[in-house]
């Protein structure tokens, strides 16, 4: 249920982030595809459009007209994004727990997230407080939900 939780905290930041990651999970086969629609994920057209609609996303944070991430259809993405991520890396007897517990965590954290980043974009910048948001989210959901990437880097 951890690994639930952490991408819930991942989509509460960025809403498409934690279904680049699954993609990218499932075609490692870190996670198995047995959720629906989640074969669709070994396809390499679907996999790289997922992470571009994130890239896309991180790029539209930028903008000055960006709206913040508590609006009502930014919480419904998260939470949508949320349970379907949250479900994929739980047990397969949990899923259901594993998704309530990722939008539980998503819709928590977006607003600990706009205020954490109003705060830094008041002392740092949009721009910049938006980059180092962007590394922080994608590289937590990478490990997240690919765990032996970061375990085939550790020194032994």
């Amino acid at each position: 249920m951890l690994r639930s939780f952490l991408i819930g905290l991942v989509a509460g930041q960025r809403g498409i982030t934690p279904l680049a990651v699954i993609a990218i999970a499932t075609r490692r086969e870190e996670v198995t595809a047995d959720l629906p629609l989640q074969k669709l994920m070994l396809n390499p057209v679907i996999a790289v459009g997922a992470a571009a609609l994130a890239a896309a996303e991180m790029a539209g944070d930028k903008m000055k007209t960006a709206p913040d991430r508590t609006v009502p259809i930014g919480l419904a993405v998260r939470g949508i994004t949320a349970a379907y991520a949250g479900a994929a890396l739980a047990a397969r007897n949990r899923r259901v727990l594993g998704a309530a517990i990722a939008v539980g965590a998503a819709l928590a954290s977006s607003y600990a997230g706009l205020a954490a980043r109003k705060w830094g974009m008041r002392r740092f910048g949009q721009t910049a407080t938006g980059f180092v948001e962007d590394a922080v989210v994608f590289g937590s959901g990478l490990a997240v939900a690919n765990p032996s990437l970061i375990a085939n880097r550790v020194p032994r």
